[in-house]
């Protein structure tokens, strides 16, 4: 161990460098300031000749533009080498350099791959290694807070998944190979400490970087540890975890003016305050004068605003598709307990259900690893998504709220630390529903920060001052942000929930947790419009009893078509006609059937059948005889409809195809004659275009108009009902209301089985036939 590390400076140092200080007219207490110490006796020391701590000369020296090896002179050292590590590394070859490196290496690798080869994950039992589940996460060049956006611009973005369209992206390696210094920000549980793990392992394994030394420090632990009358926290620090491993202090000097080290600097934010100012002029201080090294830091967005000098600022982008992919094949085969085989199923049934279109707002959450997780591990112990999606978000939001922070000990010191976490969900709830409700997913900073400062000031103990209102709201905002990630700075100044799943989530909350007997009422107002639909579902689902929302709902449903004669009309048309039909098949599933068969041709074919199938599992088999030739039938006429001469040319083939519905029928079937009849009318279809052309102008017209009567006479079906453009509109949002009120009744366990029954009898019967009580 080195016994002496100070250094002095020699009779023509001294003169050299008050030259300099008073070219610079600086007094001893700046100096002292710019280098970054409390006390001016060093300085006072430096100009006297004494001996001052090694660190501290030299950065004297560089700011005031002096090189020191022209004004040091050796003191009570055992030898010049230890005195001038600048001089020492003249005299050192690459091959001493490399030599020295693998020997570092050597010593320090048991206690990187100790540090960073295991994952941290919450409700897991087992240990879990880095290469078993890591999936490499992509960077962001700009981050998403500093864009020049406004809110018209972000409201054209369809989901949270585009909003990192067009943003540059590049690897996490491109990235520390592009930038030494870098500070990378990312949400909670976004992968910033695995991030630094991976560097770490690759670069002790000699898979990247492989001429340089990692080095782990969580930031947190550093903090804890420091003694602040130390002059030279950072590099003590580092001598005290290396003399483990026997590695000298010279040796790691010289390593280090050599920038022979990948310093990883893991959560910054995880700070506390007291000690953030002093952390942060740590590794400024340590930077400058080891500035050859890769540093990276790691801290969460909205933390406060760290500027370090020749730092990049990037942020970890959310998971793409094919990293969702990734990381769940990886996950079902560590945590799968069965053959490779069905672990692979596993995760394909998985990515399979994903990215089906009713599970996008889960899709959405899975673009952070931390939720990810935890859908994988839901998935896996029901077979499936829950059917009441509320309990995967709540389960989410208790891991950003609760158990992501304690499960690594932090405790953050901020105003917001004086609310409770039902003062916090409430507070969540009460922006969520009023920004909803005004049909705002984005939002100003004074406008949300008025929103929390609106709720603060009922809570007890509140600021009774604006100004201070304003600013603890202010602070509010920051460390919702900072410790949870549920509000997030979209562009500069431009907030929103961090996903619209949580922004829906937090609404339905506010209505579940009003006391007001006139709230399910507001929201049942919203049943027409498709933005309420996840909403009023998640409504349903946590409510203690549903009854009462489900009539309500039911009576908004029948009082869309109550007031149109016409449209009663076509509802009663669709009952009659589902119970003409020979089916086993539940009585509402036949009219939801036949209740977009008669529609337009874009209403039906994909459509007819989904709320069908929620109403009757059967229904997703082979179609009964009846409803698959009205299916047919309806399918011909609606070709026919859409031909012109120029296309009748073309698709001759095809329409005698569509009339070829024998096996349908039954044998010596009136209407199976008529068609027939109908197809012998048709001319060959070899014959000359303009031919074809000329007899569709001459009988298209009447021989459409005698599909049309068969189908009305023989089944009932073909009609024209000559709907307006409002009545069609008002028709698509009974059919959304329906459907809303069947996907809320399969996800219910809150409703008296009763009442449940009774409302799917109803669905789509004229008002005046409802069999519901709504007292």
């Amino acid at each position: 161990m080195m016994t002496k590390r100070s250094l002095q400076a020699s009779e023509d140092g001294i003169k050299k460098a008050k030259r300099a200080f008073n070219r610079k007219r600086l007094t001893q207490e700046s100096l002292a300031s710019q280098v970054g110490i409390d006390s001016r006796q060093p300085i006072w020391k430096f100009f006297a000749g004494k001996s001052i701590d090694r660190r501290i000369f030299n950065e004297i020296c560089f700011f005031l533009e002096l090189n020191p090896e022209d004004i040091v002179q050796p003191v009570d050292c055992e030898s010049e080498e230890e005195l001038a590590p600048h001089k020492t590394l003249k005299n050192d070859t690459a091959d001493n350099i490399v030599t020295l490196v693998n020997k570092v290496r050597a010593a320090h690798s048991e206690k990187i791959q100790n540090q960073c080869s295991t994952l941290r994950l919450l409700d897991v039992g087992r240990v879990v290694t880095l290469d078993e589940l890591y999936v490499d996460v992509n960077i962001l060049e700009e981050l998403t807070c500093q864009r020049w956006l406004n809110i018209a611009d972000l409201s054209t973005f369809e989901s949270k998944l585009s909003h990192e369209v067009g943003k540059n992206k590049i690897t996490s390696l491109d990235a520390v190979e592009k930038f030494s210094k870098l500070l990378v920000l990312g949400k909670p549980g976004s992968g910033k400490t695995t991030f630094l793990q991976s560097v770490a392992i690759l670069c002790n394994y000699g898979k990247f970087q492989k001429q340089r030394i990692p080095v782990f420090i969580s930031l947190k632990d550093l903090a804890e540890k420091i003694k602040f009358e130390d002059e030279n926290i950072l590099f003590n620090y580092l001598i005290q975890e290396f003399s483990l491993d026997k590695i000298t202090p010279q040796e790691l000097e010289f390593l280090l003016y050599e920038g022979k080290i990948i310093i990883l600097l893991d959560g910054l934010d995880e700070v506390t305050a007291k000690n953030s100012d002093l952390v942060n002029k740590i590794i400024s201080q340590f930077a400058e004068i080891y500035y050859k090294n890769i540093i990276i830091i790691t801290s969460r967005i909205a933390s406060q605003y760290y500027k370090f000098k020749s730092f990049a600022e990037v942020e970890i982008a959310d998971f793409t598709k094919l990293q969702i992919s990734d990381f769940a094949h990886k996950w079902f085969t560590v945590f799968s307990q069965n053959t490779v085989n069905k672990e692979k199923t596993s995760a394909a049934k998985f990515i399979e259900k994903l990215t089906l279109p009713e599970n996008r707002l889960i899709q959405e959450l899975a673009t952070t690893p931390l939720l990810l997780n935890l859908t994988c591990l839901v998935f896996q112990y029901l077979g499936d998504f829950p059917n009441k999606r509320s309990e995967i978000y709540r389960q989410g939001l208790e891991l950003l709220l609760v158990q992501w922070d304690e499960a690594r000990g932090i405790k953050r010191d901020e105003v917001y630390r004086n609310l409770t976490l039902a003062q916090k969900i409430k507070l969540l709830s009460s922006i969520a529903e009023i920004t909803f409700e005004r049909g705002e997913y984005f939002f100003e900073e004074k406008k949300i920060c008025q929103l929390i400062a609106d709720h603060l000031c009922l809570l007890p103990n509140a600021p009774t001052d604006i100004e201070d209102l304003q600013l603890v709201s202010k602070t509010v905002l920051k460390a919702i942000e900072l410790q949870h990630g549920l509000l997030v700075e979209q562009a500069r100044g431009i907030y929103s929930f961090s996903h619209l799943t949580f922004h829906e989530y937090f609404t339905a909350r506010k209505f579940v947790a009003s006391s007001d007997p006139k709230t399910l009422e507001k929201i049942v107002n919203y049943l027409p419009e498709i933005r309420w639909r996840e909403v009023i579902i998640l409504t349903s689902e946590m409510l203690v009893s549903a009854d009462h929302l489900f009539q309500l709902m039911k009576q908004k449903v029948d009082e869309l078509v109550a007031d149109d004669d016409t449209l009663k009309g076509f509802i009663d048309w669709v009952k009659q006609k589902s119970l003409a039909v020979s089916t086993t098949y539940h009585p509402a599933a036949v009219r939801a059937f036949y209740f977009t068969l008669a529609l337009p041709s874009h209403y039906h074919l994909s459509r007819n059948q989904a709320l069908a199938i929620s109403l009757d599992n059967h229904f997703a088999g082979k179609l009964s005889n009846d409803l698959a030739l009205d299916l047919a039938l309806s399918h011909t006429l609606a070709v026919t409809l859409a031909l012109t001469a120029e296309i009748f040319c073309k698709r001759i083939s095809a329409v005698k195809i569509a009339l070829d519905i024998e096996y349908l029928l039954p044998e010596d079937s009136l209407l199976g004659q008529s068609l027939q009849n109908l197809q012998d009318e048709l001319p060959d279809s070899n014959q000359d275009r303009k031919v074809l052309k000329l007899w569709w102008q001459t009988n298209g017209q009447s021989w459409t108009r005698q599909l049309k009567n068969l189908l009305i006479s023989h089944r009932q079906i073909g009609y024209d009902w000559q709907f307006s453009d409002e009545q069609l509109e008002l028709i698509q949002q009974y059919w959304d209301a329906n459907s809303l009120l069947v996907s809320c009744l399969n996800t219910a366990s809150n409703v008296t089985p009763q009442l449940q029954n009774l409302i799917e009898k109803s669905l789509f019967l004229s008002p005046d036939t409802s069999v519901v009580s709504y007292s």
